[in-house]
């Protein structure tokens, strides 16, 4: 199925163009949140390993924008969704840290600071740790199911 772009005078973009009413806009807000959801929770488990009982968890706002800006690889997906799962999770994994990198280096470029720092071993620049690709590896095919789910109505889990 190949998805288009339409533009209709005074309203957002609609994707696809088989006339879905979930506009850009909401998408973004729904991928901004689920982000911002998944870090808190990644965050607060971290706490809870390390024995942290306060569960805290962290983020910045600027998060909400960063993977809300995943709306914007929706059309890759339509291109690449015939691929084999194994190499589609591996090329999210790459464009995740390509993304990471470069809104990491803008904003620190920008502001003097980015919103997170990494300094583990496996960290590049402090802003991508190459041990968080099998996290990005399943997250990039969890958000091509939300993105199906939300655009074309496809159940996001099997049924049982």
């Amino acid at each position: 199925m190949q998805a288009a772009y339409h533009y209709h005078k005074g309203q957002d973009i609609v994707f696809p163009a088989s006339g879905n009413t979930m506009f850009m806009w909401k998408r973004f807000i729904i991928y901004g949140t689920i982000g911002l959801v998944m870090e808190f929770f990644w965050t607060g488990m971290g706490a809870l390993l390390a024995g942290d009982w306060r569960l805290k968890t962290y983020s910045s706002l600027w998060m909400f924008l960063i993977y809300g800006s995943g709306v914007f690889l929706e059309f890759v997906h339509d291109r690449n969704r015939n691929w084999p799962w194994l190499i589609r999770g591996v090329f999210w994994t790459a464009v995740i840290f390509a993304a990471e990198y470069l809104s990491g280096w803008f904003l620190r470029s920008i502001f003097g600071v980015a919103p997170w720092t990494y300094t583990n071993r496996y960290a590049i620049d402090g802003l991508i740790r190459l041990d968080y690709a099998p996290v990005w590896f399943f997250m990039g095919l969890f958000f091509e199911k939300l993105h199906d789910y939300l655009v074309y109505e496809k159940p996001l889990f099997p049924k049982l």
